[in-house]
């Protein structure tokens, strides 16, 4: 019997919890299904499925043998792919996870430009602030911040998650208050609430020595959106928090102004990186690899702020 037909019909099967609806989706027979399972039960000397006049389930040796079942068949799929692609140049569908914040910041571009670059390969790219598991949703990459010792995961560092604490030159004009450690308390703030960051201080740096800041109790507005936070600070109705990934063409074009600039505040969970993930199991394709290599020298160029900025005056 045909080794790898079986582990398909297995993996299937095991799936969707029923012989006749995996025959369904395959364009099989249900004996034939039964037939391939028996097979690999028989060179095992194992049962993978138990079996009832109602339903199957997995046991401990089948759920044991689909995780590798699954990784032999992907891997296969990948090396298919990669040989294609060896012939033809890279092609096919990619499908990347990222934060919301990173779209209009610098993933709208990045994704432009990729796609012109690489005219045969399809994209696929969902935003959201929830945490995705790259070993059970089939994405190929995730976009994120945060560490790079992530269990059975790869993470290559594509760019800084440095932060910066900016106003609008209006706001700053209208205050008229310098902004210092002793002065925290007296400006209007616009604070991001995550359950990863902390909610009564900042942690920052300078000269070497690391200092604790209060956090304003009262702001004039407060969101787990970044994106709200960001659009109030441009009209000058306070202080944010932003990364320099999205306030780079803000600061370029003179809409935001930083201030403290000789503090280095700690992004706190969210790691000093960008990172572009891929679960360890997987060998990074070619495609995963020439997204990887883009979008990092993509953050890299010092001239993006004013492509950005040009593309939005047009």
């Amino acid at each position: 019997m045909d080794k790898l037909g079986a582990l398909k019909m297995f993996v299937v099967t095991a799936q969707l919890g029923s012989f006749s609806r995996a025959a369904e989706q395959l364009g099989k027979t249900p004996s034939a299904l039964t037939k391939a399972v028996n097979h690999l039960e028989t060179e095992l000397g194992a049962r993978l499925f138990e079996r009832s006049t109602r339903r199957i389930s997995l046991t401990e040796s089948g759920r044991l043998y689909l995780e590798t079942a699954r990784q032999v068949l992907q891997r296969l799929d990948e090396a298919g792919e990669e040989i294609e692609q060896l012939q033809h140049g890279l092609r096919g569908s990619l499908k990347i996870t990222a934060p919301l914040a990173y779209g209009q910041a610098f993933l709208d571009q990045v994704v432009g430009g990729f796609l012109e670059q690489y005219p045969q390969i399809d994209l696929q790219v969902d935003l959201c602030d929830a945490f995705v598991n790259l070993l059970e949703s089939g994405y190929d990459l995730a976009l994120r911040e945060g560490h790079d010792d992530l269990p059975g995961l790869i993470a290559r560092v594509v760019g800084s998650n440095r932060l910066a604490l900016c106003g609008s030159p209006e706001y700053l004009a209208r205050k008229g208050l310098p902004v210092t450690p002793q002065t925290l308390d007296q400006h209007e703030w616009l604070l991001y609430r995550h359950p990863l960051l902390s909610r009564e201080f900042w942690w920052v740096e300078r000269d070497g020595q690391r200092l604790s800041l209060p956090q304003p109790q009262t702001p004039r507005l407060r969101s787990d959106n970044y994106d709200l936070l960001l659009a109030n600070a441009l009209a000058g109705r306070g202080l944010l928090h932003t990364p320099l990934w999205s306030a780079a063409p803000y600061l370029a074009d003179g809409r935001l102004v930083q201030v403290m600039a000789d503090y280095d505040i700690d992004p706190d969970s969210f790691g000093p990186h960008i990172l572009a993930v891929y679960p360890s199991h997987r060998r990074a394709t070619a495609k995963v690899l020439a997204f990887i290599d883009y979008i990092t020298a993509y953050l890299a160029d010092p001239c993006r702020s004013e492509l950005a900025r040009e593309g939005r005056q047009r």
